[in-house]
């Protein structure tokens, strides 16, 4: 009589790699996202608290890098390990944010210098030129496309990075960055016509 095999049959199955679990992604079966997110989580939530040194951040980081995954991202498995590239990943967009942290922080210093008791004490003649000045910019930027506006919003008013504009907007880079060219472009010639 055949002694029956131990333990669980399920067991026995072979584990599927990362490789056919975000090809079986890419063809619709949500569930691969799941068994991605149970193996490499930590690595990427550890990877950007390291950089970003705030938990919240490091959460929504995770987040996004898995939506990214899931949405079919750069990721080629014929040219290295998920790991490696989920840690390639999720340190460049952690640097991306920090780096957009500093500069919204530094723009917001700069503004604060130039609040100085003297310079709110400008005389009525700047007043009205800023004023008008700020008119024309936001008359100018009004003749600019729907996409160019946004774009130019989202770089400049937000503080958001192009890459991140791109993930934001869930757009190629270089379509952002060809709207944003295209926009500065147009914004510029149009002021050149206001001043003249």
């Amino acid at each position: 009589m055949p002694s029956e095999p131990s333990g669980n049959p399920a067991s026995s199955l072979p584990t599927p790699t990362d490789a056919e679990l975000v090809l079986a992604l890419w063809d619709g079966q949500q569930a691969a996202l799941g068994i991605l997110y149970d193996r490499h989580a930590g690595l990427v939530y550890g990877l950007a608290l390291r950089t970003l040194g705030n938990a919240q951040e490091a959460e929504d980081l995770t987040q996004d890098i898995f939506l990214t995954l899931a949405k079919g991202s750069t990721y080629d498995p014929r040219r290295g390990a998920l790991r490696t590239f989920l840690a390639i990943l999720t340190k460049s967009r952690a640097i991306d944010r920090v780096r957009s942290r500093q500069s919204a922080h530094q723009k917001m210093q700069r503004w604060q210098q130039g609040v100085t008791p003297e310079a709110t004490v400008n005389q009525p003649l700047e007043q009205a030129f800023q004023q008008e000045q700020s008119q024309e910019v936001q008359a100018a930027l009004a003749q600019l496309s729907t996409d160019e506006q946004q774009i130019l919003q989202l770089a400049y008013y937000d503080g958001f990075s192009q890459s991140e504009i791109a993930q934001q907007l869930d757009l190629p880079l270089g379509t952002v960055k060809t709207r944003a060219r295209r926009g500065l472009l147009k914004l510029r010639q149009t002021l050149i016509r206001f001043t003249e």
